[in-house]
Order: structure tokens, then C-alpha cells, then sequence
């Protein structure tokens, strides 16, 4: 493909999330380095999470940030005013994702209005999340080159995409395995590692008829772009590639500079963590979040602290936490109720083993530190890029949606992680969690093997997005063949040679 120099373009770039804070997190992060680029970014989301957001662009970010009106319908079932999965239980989370098909005729105007500001001159690109399948119609509509853009990585994508489109679990000769088709290089997997709704999922009902009509229109998408790394994500990149016949560019890590959550009030200063970790030795703390819309039952709760209070007294903790499953997430977390008695007491107060954050933590600024020594984590996307930036080993207790295909990712073809637990409904024995926990901060073989290979896999990451002394890492590379493939498709069109697919 024929390059042009991106700096000689000032171009405008439309960025357009799904309303969640994982997704928001990520394109935000993907918007502030498309604008180091030289381009004028335009990020659109519905008004609170604009509101949000407007604390958490840097001061020296021109990033334009757009509304789009939500309005949801009775025939949604949400409850009022929602505009972000933050607030919403897990049952409900789906719900939203088909609201926000209404989105579509606000998009289109928005497209036209910003095409008539610029006198007739349309956006370069529109990166759209992989819920808004249906972008990519209404960029073609003004000639533009439309991108989905993932926020998940492409292995557990993969498979996401292959069991929506095949629900091969109803089908498998086992009872409780099953493998994906076309995507063999998989392996095999177990129904325990499918969400509720997809094990319950038979073609016809609700999340099926979404996916089954969303998935396939990403290939009228010009590219798909993936926040991981080439090396480390090959199988799953490769199944895309393969599937889609299209531009396929991974630009990760994509992570947001320290300091910025994208409009989450933090439970604790960065400050606060920080001279706490800077008392305890180095590798000796577990970090343990799940993520802005996970928590786990009252019962698992009460498991994973007693399994705190019974490990290694070498080691330490943060534990973000919030109200079980089955109450409001965003309430205050009554520790007296949630946790055994006395714990606090015992564990945080008189031990100082311990420090417990309510909601949301500075992930970034914990995990930096040299204290720091393992992340028990969800395996959401955007935690696993983190905790691998940092060489983290992982402990894996996936929840929801691809983070059962990430641990597995993680565990089985990559060496970082060991599962804990699976899933919200699985009943958990503290023993086995204090297992877990000393095989990796431990100096067993295996958990000599974990931090080995974490490490490996910290100078993979850091590499791809290396950019200096003449080397250009693959991620680089990747954001240089996408932006040129949208520059190319405008001067295409521009000169009538191209045809909207």
C-alpha cells in the first residue's frame, strides 16, 4: 500500500464506544493516541457519559467530545435514565446492548452535521464498537472508512464470535465439551466456560437475534482493530484474518496514562495505595479487582476473605470490593455484613496486612508497583493489558461474556495465569483459593515458571509499542497500516476510484 505522510493531513477521526466503562476506557485511550498523531479526534457517547468524561481528558487534549441522545424505549426494560452498564445488574447489561441499536438514526445525523460543518468534507474514519455493527452502513453512506475496534482480545473475540454464529455447545457428542468450528486451533472447551446466556442460547432468543444479525455485518467494516499485540495474540488475530478477508491491525497496549479513569471516582487516593505498598516487601502483595461491572456472592466473598486471612502471613493485599451479588453495586459496602467477623479488625487493622478499597482503584499507579506480585482479576481485557504491562502473574475468576476464552487464552497457551475460580454461581472453598494464591507468590517450580514467563511476556508489550532509534514495534506498525489505509480510501473516493463495499 502506497504511504502518506500523516502528518500532512488534518483530518477528523470519529471514536464511538459502547456505553461501558471497559469500552469507554479503552477508546479513550485509543483517541488519545490517535491525537499524538496529529488528527482531530471527535468522541461521541450519550450526555452522562460526556459529562464523565470531560474530567478525564488531559488539559493539553483539544479531543472534541460529541452527544448523541439515548432514549430508551419501555420495551427495553431498563430502568430509568441508564446510559452506562456501571449501574446496572449483570442480567440487565444485554438489555442495554440492544437499546443501543436506537442509536442509528442520531448517528447518521451526527455524521451529516459534522460532513456539513467541514463544508461537505466527511470524517476520515469512524471507529466503531463491536456492538455497532451497523457504523459501517452509514460511514459508506458518506464515503468513509469505517473500523470496529475491540477492546477484548482477538483469541477470546474469536470465540465469541464463532459460538454466536455456530452455538456449537448444542450440537457437541459430549454432554459437557465442545470445540468452536473453524477455529480448531482453540482447542476444546467445557460449558462451565460459557456465560448464562449463551449456554442458555438456542438461536432463538433475544441475545442470539442480536448477535446473529451484529456479527456479520463487521464484514462490511473496512478494518478491525484489536487493543493487543501481534505476538502474543497470533491464533486469534490469524481466525480473523482468515474469516473476514479484512484489514486486521492489532495497536495494543492500549492503556490510559496513570492517573485518568475515565470519569471513576477513585475509593482511594493513588496516593494513599501508594505509601501503603511502599511498607510492605517487594512481590508480596496480591492486587484483586474484577473489574467496573463484576462482583461475586456473598458466600464467595466470605470464601475469598477467609482464604486472605489463612495464606502465607508474608502475604499482603489490596482488595477492591463491592456490595455482593444480589444487592446495589453502587451502594456502600458493609463490611460487617459482607465479610467474616472481625476480619477487618484482625486482617486490615492489627495485622496492617491488609487494605480494602470501596469501588474503584488506581489500577495503573497499584500495579506499577515493585510491591506488587500477583493480580487476581476477571480477565477482563483492559485489567490483563495492564497486569501484563507490569509482568504480573495472574489468578483468573472469570464472570461474564469472553473472560471464560481469555483465562483459558491466558492459562493455556501463554503460561501467565492459573484459574481460581469460574464464573458467579460456582461454589468456592477458601482452601482451594490459598492454593492458588501460594502457588503463585510462592517459590514453587510453577510459580518460578508464572513470574518467568510474565516477565517475557512485559518486554513482548513493551516492545510493540517501541518506537525510537529506528525500530518501530509491531503495534506502531499496525496504527501506521491503519491510518494509511484510511487516508488512501478518502483520496480513493475523492478521485472516484473507489466503490463502497
Amino acid at each position: 500500500m502506497r504511504s502518506i505522510k500523516l502528518t500532512e493531513r488534518n483530518e477528523n477521526i470519529v471514536i464511538f464506544p459502547f456505553m461501558a466503562q471497559g469500552h469507554i476506557i479503552a477508546f479513550l485511550g485509543l483517541a488519545l493516541q490517535i491525537e499524538q498523531r496529529g488528527y482531530n479526534v471527535i468522541f461521541v457517547n450519550t450526555p452522562i457519559n460526556i459529562k464523565k468524561l470531560q474530567q478525564s481528558l488531559p488539559p493539553t487534549s483539544s479531543i472534541r467530545l460529541l452527544e448523541i441522545p439515548f432514549n430508551s424505549s419501555d420495551d427495553d426494560d431498563l430502568p430509568p435514565g441508564v446510559e452506562n452498564t456501571d449501574v446496572l445488574p449483570p442480567n440487565l447489561i444485554f438489555n442495554l446492548i440492544k437499546a443501543s441499536v436506537s442509536l442509528k438514526p442520531s448517528f447518521r445525523q451526527l455524521i451529516s452535521n459534522l460532513t456539513t460543518d467541514c463544508g461537505g468534507d466527511p470524517p476520515l474514519c469512524i471507529v466503531a464498537d463491536i456492538f455497532f455493527g451497523w457504523s459501517a452502513e452509514i460511514a459508506h453512506e458518506f464515503g468513509v472508512f469505517h473500523s470496529i475496534f475491540s477492546c477484548s482480545g482477538a483469541f477470546s473475540l474469536a470465540c465469541y464470535y464463532s459460538l454466536w454464529m455456530n452455538l456449537p455447545h448444542l450440537s457437541s457428542d459430549s454432554a459437557a465439551e465442545f470445540s468452536f468450528p473453524n477455529f480448531p486451533e482453540s482447542g476444546r472447551f467445557h460449558t462451565t466456560q460459557l456465560a448464562a446466556n449463551m449456554l442458555v442460547a438456542d438461536g432463538n432468543d433475544p441475545p442470539s437475534v442480536f448477535h446473529r444479525k451484529n456479527l456479520p455485518a463487521w464484514s462490511n467494516s473496512d478494518g478491525l482493530l484489536f487493543n493487543s499485540v501481534e505476538e502474543l495474540d497470533m491464533i486469534g488475530l490469524a481466525y480473523f484474518r482468515r474469516k473476514l478477508g479484512r484489514l486486521v491491525c492489532p495497536l495494543g497496549p492500549i492503556l490510559l496514562p496513570p492517573g485518568k479513569r475515565a470519569g471513576k471516582s477513585a475509593g482511594i487516593a493513588a496516593e494513599g495505595c501508594i505509601e501503603w505498598l511502599c511498607t510492605k516487601p517487594e512481590n508480596s502483595v496480591v492486587y484483586i479487582s474484577f473489574g467496573s461491572n463484576n462482583t461475586i456472592l456473598a458466600s464467595q466473598m466470605m470464601q475469598l476473605a477467609k482464604a486472605l486471612e489463612e495464606v502465607n502471613k508474608n502475604t499482603n493485599f489490596i482488595w477492591v470490593v463491592r456490595p455482593p451479588l444480589g444487592f446495589d453495586i453502587t451502594a456502600e459496602f458493609r463490611a460487617e455484613e459482607w465479610l467474616p467477623e472481625g476480619f477487618v479488625e484482625r486482617v486490615v487493622d492489627d495485622q496492617k496486612r491488609g487494605l480494602i478499597v470501596a469501588q474503584w482503584a488506581p489500577e495503573g499507579e497499584i500495579l506499577s508497583h515493585k510491591s506488587i506480585g500477583s493480580f487476581l482479576t476477571q480477565c477482563g481485557w483492559n485489567s490483563v493489558l495492564e497486569g501484563l504491562s507490569h509482568g504480573m502473574p495472574l489468578m483468573g475468576w472469570p464472570m461474564a461474556v469472553e473472560q471464560f476464552f481469555s483465562t483459558k487464552f491466558l492459562a493455556e497457551e501463554i503460561g501467565v495465569c492459573v484459574e481460581v475460580a469460574r464464573g458467579f454461581n460456582v461454589e468456592v472453598r477458601h482452601q482451594d483459593i490459598v492454593e492458588k494464591i501460594e502457588l503463585v507468590m510462592g517459590q514453587s517450580e510453577q510459580g518460578k515458571e508464572l513470574r518467568r514467563k510474565a516477565g517475557e511476556i512485559k518486554e513482548m508489550v513493551e516492545d510493540a509499542i517501541r518506537d525510537q532509534d529506528g525500530f518501530k514495534g509491531s503495534s506502531v506498525k499496525a496504527m501506521d497500516q491503519f491510518l494509511n489505509a484510511a487516508l488512501l480510501m478518502k483520496e480513493k473516493t475523492k478521485n472516484g476510484l473507489h466503490t463502497a463495499k
